[in-house]
């Protein structure tokens, strides 16, 4: 999710050598040196020398520890920037428990298509963040897709489930698809970008038009179709049941991991 957002904001224009990433792995930061062409450092310490935000992209059981590990920087080094943290689950009071007082802290989460700029993040400001700091991640988030200020924390989970996870959601419904139409006898290369394309233009008439899905969906279910007898299978199959089901599996996730 790190590198995504990253390259999703160097693809909408922010200049590479204004970014810098934090990678302990060697083969990483070569990775990242050669494919995105930003400054690369092997430790936390060296990359907080006057910047104006960090993003934290570690998994949340390493989170605090990176976040402690900076405890020889002076503080006014660490209350310097403003953090933003992606990682699912991570409370925004452990985040400020890992941080010197009056740490200015926003929890985030995006999701993968920022790598193209089609992300949707939803981000909440800690108590000490201010209207700049607002400013800040939104625009930071704006620049690779759409975001979102939740009005309380706890949604953050919620959010979690449904669009940190959904890509993975979609992903699957894309490859059911292209293999019940090569099921069905179509060659694979068409099967993908008829399912790819159905997808990619359903989602953008669903945002362009307004309507309601379900208002949608009725216009292209003519009485006795075609298209009615497979929504009538994915009905009969528990298709919606086990999306609700996913969201809300990774939603209890996003709060176990906070727990944890």
């Amino acid at each position: 999710m790190g590198e995504a957002l990253l390259a999703g904001m160097c693809a909408a224009g922010h200049e590479p050598s204004a970014l810098g990433v934090a990678e302990p792995d060697p083969a990483r930061r070569k990775h990242l040196e050669q494919t995105h062409g930003v400054p690369t450092y092997g430790s936390a310490d060296e990359a907080l020398d006057g910047v104006d935000l960090v993003v934290l992209a570690v998994k949340p059981g390493v989170i605090v520890p990176v976040l402690e590990a900076l405890d020889a920087q002076p503080a006014s080094t660490r209350l310097g920037p403003l953090w933003v943290s992606i990682a699912a689950g991570v409370s925004i009071a452990s985040l400020e428990g890992a941080l010197p007082e009056g740490a200015r802290v926003v929890r985030a989460m995006p999701n993968t298509p920022a790598l193209v700029g089609s992300g949707a993040t939803a981000f909440v400001c800690g108590a000490t963040a201010g209207p700049d700091d607002r400013s800040l991640a939104r625009a930071l988030f704006e620049r690779v897709g759409s975001a979102w200020e939740a009005p309380t924390e706890n949604l953050l989970d919620a959010v979690t489930g449904l669009s940190g996870s959904g890509p993975a959601y979609v992903f699957v419904l894309l490859e059911a698809l292209s293999d019940a139409g090569v099921r069905m006898g179509l060659p694979r290369a068409a099967a993908s970008e008829l399912a790819t394309q159905t997808v990619l233009g359903a989602a953008q008439l669903a945002r362009e038009s307004g309507r309601h899905p379900a208002a949608l969906k009725d216009q292209v279910t003519s009485p006795g179709g075609t298209t009615i007898a497979g929504v009538e299978r994915l009905e009969a199959l528990g298709f919606r049941a086990a999306v609700h089901e996913a969201v809300a599996a990774a939603t209890r996730r996003s709060r176990e991991l906070g727990e944890d």
